[in-house]
């Protein structure tokens, strides 16, 4: 590990700005909401994009340390720490409508960056720690299924038709999140039915693994409303929605637009490096763990986050993803902005002009 690896400590300014929000309550109960969409957009339109790349050797340190696994990990203590904390303030039930919308949403905010992107960097790793911890920072978004139908199906899928978290061109972000969410399940499922028919199993047995993960989040809202009130396991509700709206976003300005060529065998040609938006905006990168190196993660799906690359050829989005979710909130302005970047982006790669 280097001195500049520390740069990846910043991701907890989320959980950190959560923490406060809850805390100080008042102004500050929104604190999240403006760090992540404010403050960061701010920074990324100040600084310039880092297009550098490891040299061979700096990968195979990269790839040899703990730390950057540990940094992952260690979002499973920050998540549910600061949940519970958050539970410990809501029975007291003193909070104006205002303090309790930033509080939601701030907390929201942290189940998507901190829960539900750590989750999706973990789940791709191999072994029983890194996928239990992903399932356990997916249970307060209530959206486990996301294990399955990622892996299995928006990688295989991605930039077709076929795939629920492909933003088509032209595509409201508001219809993309009801399109994306519904059927995400309904893909997770079918992947879970076909996987216990090869094994001759039924599926509504116990190894069905849709099945149990929806137990286990009901279980979760029980729990919340047996041990505390119906009131914190709503607000819960909600923030873990607000999570799950953040992810979808995220999808949306990732992979709007872009398509993937039908060969002449009628089979999608093989998922590139230019089948995804890309950002260098650093610090995006750093708070989303390099998620918004989306084009390598997606060429190369169990690529560890530290040593993702940036490609020429990926189409570049001109904001950092949060400017980049701002401005898909008011459709005419996205469409403003990209529709010219997909229609050349497909002149070069669909019409090979």
């Amino acid at each position: 590990m280097e001195i500049r690896d520390l740069k990846y400590l910043m991701a907890y300014i989320i959980p950190l700005s959560t923490f406060l929000s809850i805390y100080m309550g008042g102004f500050f109960s929104y604190s999240t909401v403006i760090v992540a969409f404010f403050i960061i957009p701010v920074i990324e339109l100040f600084t310039k994009n880092d297009t550098n790349n490891l040299s061979e050797q700096e990968i195979k340190s990269k790839l040899a340390s703990r730390y950057f696994d540990g940094l992952l990990y260690a979002n499973v203590i920050w998540v549910y720490g600061i949940l519970i904390y958050f539970i410990t303030i809501l029975q007291q039930n003193h909070f104006t409508y205002s303090e309790l919308i930033g509080m939601t949403l701030s907390v929201g905010i942290m189940l998507g960056s901190n829960g539900i992107n750590v989750a999706h960097e973990l789940g791709h790793k191999s072994g029983t720690w890194p996928q239990l911890a992903a399932k356990i920072l997916l249970l307060p978004n209530l959206y486990m299924h996301f294990i399955i139908e990622h892996n299995y199906g928006h990688h295989l899928k991605v930039a077709t038709p076929d795939d629920p978290a492909t933003s088509r061109y032209k595509e409201y972000l508001f219809t993309f999140w009801i399109r994306s969410i519904t059927y995400s399940f309904f893909s997770a499922w079918n992947i879970e039915s076909n996987r216990l028919k090869k094994m001759n199993q039924s599926i509504w047995s116990y190894k069905n693994s849709v099945l149990r993960f929806l137990f286990y989040q009901l279980l979760y809202i029980v729990v919340i409303i047996a041990v505390f009130s119906p009131f914190v396991a709503t607000i819960l509700v909600l923030a873990g929605v607000t999570g799950i709206l953040l992810l979808e976003s995220i999808n949306y300005v990732e992979h709007y637009g872009l398509v993937r060529r039908i060969l002449p065998n009628g089979k999608y040609e093989k998922v590139e490096t230019y089948h995804s938006w890309n950002s260098d905006h650093e610090a995006g990168r750093i708070i989303l763990y390099e998620l918004t190196r989306h084009s390598d993660h997606h060429y190369k799906a169990n690529k560890k986050y530290q040593i993702l690359n940036h490609y020429d050829e990926s189409p570049q989005l001109p904001y950092g993803y949060p400017t980049s979710i701002l401005i898909a909130l008011f459709p005419p302005l996205w469409f403003k902005i990209m529709n010219p970047r997909v229609e050349q982006w497909r002149k070069i790669h669909l019409e090979g002009h």
